[in-house]
């Protein structure tokens, strides 16, 4: 883990390291549990330096949801390139894992669930979730429609199925913390080849 410091670094610097430190915290502890104070003394910067780049926790928290939002957004929307085939679940889901295996925290401070149920952090992180889901199912979408399926409900049920069972994969990663993301891309690849199996 990276220290903010403050001699001889740009302010573009600063603040992705003061970013990368408050992503560990939050993304460790939740919204909830941790202090501007707690980020500072992580960074080993002081409080007033961290307010005058975000202003407020929530402005702080905002910039990490902006920046893991982002990292997960880009990496899923680059991985559609076998939309629609039976490889797709499996290309997602490795974009995924790989993105935070660079970022740790990244999907635990997106889908914090500590997070207050409104302001500018809850609506920058529900506006990315959402990106995130329309992209879930407009791969189930593109799958049930190349095998001749178009019954709504269908579509309905098979995305709900997929965005739970992201969201299952995910927590128990972190519950597996020794796994890496090419291990967790390999062990997702046999258990979707064994559901198809017949």
């Amino acid at each position: 883990m990276s220290r903010a410091g403050t001699k001889g670094v740009s302010r573009a610097d600063r603040e992705r390291q003061i970013i990368d430190v408050a992503v560990e915290q939050f993304g460790t502890h939740g919204y909830t549990r941790v202090s501007v104070a707690a980020v500072a003394r992580r960074a080993g910067i002081s409080k007033p330096l961290i307010y005058s780049y975000f202003d407020s926790k929530d402005g702080l928290y905002l910039a990490c949801v902006h920046h893991v939002g982002r990292l997960l957004v880009d990496s899923v929307a680059a991985a559609q390139i076998r939309s629609g085939s039976t490889d797709h679940a499996l290309d997602t889901l490795s974009a995924i894992f790989g993105t935070v295996d660079r970022c740790r925290h990244a999907w635990s401070v997106l889908y914090d669930p500590a997070l207050p149920s409104s302001g500018d952090p809850h609506d920058a992180a529900h506006h990315y979730r959402r990106q995130l889901s329309a992209i879930g199912a407009a791969g189930t979408a593109r799958l049930l429609g190349a095998a001749g399926h178009d019954d709504p409900l269908d579509h309905d049920l098979l995305n709900h199925v997929w965005q739970h069972a992201v969201t299952a994969v995910m927590r128990w990663w972190y519950d597996h913390p020794e796994q890496s993301a090419a291990e967790m891309t390999d062990r997702c690849a046999r258990l979707i080849g064994a559901l198809g199996a017949r």
